[in-house]
């Protein structure tokens, strides 16, 4: 154990191995809806061919895929950082690319993507443009997601719900909680609260299991079943009902390991249409991790002064490899889950609690109904909670300087009314240059930084780029 310890360096980062396993069960219980969630969208779209992926081989692979990466990401980089198939990447991969080409073409270029950001990260590169952003705007970047979780939280949960009309969102279904599954996420996270409140340890995963507990009384009660289904459910549970499986083991279909072709794309779609695919995946990736990282080890107190986590680059690494192994398992590019800071706030503070996470996604590989028992409705609370702990840092932002003020700002509005973590950084980080330019201060900006904000105009004008390829 001594030698466990100091390995994962658990006692020198204030953590105990209690901690740890609380934050390993905590992390999987925010991010196992991905098992199911993963399927659905890459199964909900057709290629070039017009095939389809299978659900189960997707849930499978996804399954696998996140456990290996999460647990090298605990022995490599030793950060509490999970990872799983990427929510938004994995729509782009389905819905844009996978129809220019077949599937095996499209999950090629997402391992073509992994390689380049990997071959980045051993150059130095991609740990020097981390570098280059200032200590503020990284400081932002991780309020800014905080904000963002608990949108996905509120969202998950159908607590927040989009209008066709005005206003864009609102409370529920037309401004009312009118359903038993809003009933028990507002439950769920009052308790929880109260559970943060009172410094009652393990309070977040306390909160989930006991929100699960209390979805399991109002189904079998209330009889709720599924939202959506052939006649339309919107009182529905929103994924996963929460009733016990008829069965708990599941034969993996391992089938589409390794169904992927690198070179199919450049001659399916042609090489100016791979090339704006792979930029695309390139910098939502390479931005993504970047800031998912900033906002877990500042939610653990884990940064340095300049705002950068111990093993930047193992970190970094690990997830480009994730990136390449998505693709290469045809379940899209795995990136790092920002659901990990709901087991930092648990106590996690070392890679040990990887292990726990990544164990249990190669337990669901094989018992998939266990992904199934936690609704969206009681893991949601946790990401609420674990949003409002990292906003908490907005205090350590000069709001009074706005040559850095305005940039940040834009970084942690964006975020969540954007939806996309990309779009945040990338404002944030082109409003800083140019207000750096204009007040004559072009010295102060890195020389990275420039070349980071032109990627970003170009991300940000790929849609007239794209119809002028197209």
């Amino acid at each position: 154990m001594d030698r466990f310890d100091r390995f994962f360096e658990i006692s020198a980062r204030g953590s105990t191995l209690g901690r740890e396993i609380r934050g390993g069960f905590a992390t999987f219980f925010t991010m196992a809806y991905i098992v199911v969630l993963n399927p659905l969208i890459l199964f909900g779209a057709t290629d070039g061919t017009g095939a389809k992926l299978a659900i189960p081989a997707v849930a499978a692979a996804t399954a696998l895929v996140a456990g290996v990466m999460t647990i090298l990401m605990g022995v490599v980089a030793r950060f509490p950082l999970a990872l799983a198939a990427g929510l938004g990447v994995n729509a782009l991969v389905a819905y844009e690319i996978a129809p220019e080409m077949t599937w095996a073409d499209a999950m090629g270029l997402v391992v073509i993507e992994g390689v380049i950001i990997a071959i980045l990260v051993l150059t130095g590169l991609r740990t020097a443009v981390f570098r280059s952003v200032p200590t503020q705007l990284k400081t932002a970047i991780g309020v800014g997601i905080g904000l963002f979780l608990a949108l996905i939280g509120f969202v998950d949960a159908g607590f927040v719900k989009g209008n066709a009309g005005t206003p864009p969102v609102g409370l529920g279904i037309g401004g009312v909680i009118v359903t038993w599954p809003m009933f028990v996420f507002v439950i769920g996270l009052l308790g929880t609260l109260l559970l943060v409140v009172r410094k009652v340890k393990g309070a977040i995963l306390i909160g989930i299991l006991g929100t699960t507990v209390l979805a399991f009384v109002v189904e079998a009660i209330a009889d709720v079943g599924p939202a959506g289904g052939p006649q339309g459910n919107p009182h529905g549970w929103s994924l996963n009902v929460p009733e016990w499986p008829s069965s708990w083991d599941a034969t993996p279909d391992l089938s589409l390991l390794g169904h992927f072709n690198v070179l199919g794309a450049w001659d399916r779609a042609g090489v100016l249409v791979a090339l704006m695919f792979v930029f695309t995946l390139l910098l939502t990736d390479f931005f993504d991790t970047m800031g998912t990282m900033v906002a877990v080890g500042q939610e653990g107190g884990l940064l340095d002064d300049k705002g950068t986590p111990p093993r930047t680059r193992e970190i970094l690494f690990v997830d480009s490899v994730a990136a390449a192994a998505g693709g290469a398992a045809s379940v899209s590019s795995n990136t790092s889950y920002i659901e990990s800071a709901a087991g930092v706030a648990e106590g996690a503070r070392t890679g040990a609690a990887n292990l726990v996470t990544g164990a249990l996604f190669l337990v669901a590989v094989f018992l998939a109904p266990l992904v199934e028992i936690v609704p969206f409705e009681a893991a949601s609370a946790a990401l609420v909670i674990v949003g409002f702990l990292m906003l908490t840092a907005v205090r350590t932002i000069d709001w009074t300087d706005y040559e850095i003020a305005i940039p940040a700002f834009l970084t942690i509005v964006l975020m969540p009314f954007t939806y996309s973590i990309s779009n945040g950084i990338g404002a944030g980080v082109i409003t800083y240059v140019l207000v750096k330019l204009v007040k004559g201060k072009a010295r102060e900006v890195h020389p990275l930084l420039y070349a980071v904000a032109a990627l970003f105009v170009l991300y940000f004008m790929r849609g007239p780029i794209e119809t002028l390829i197209f």
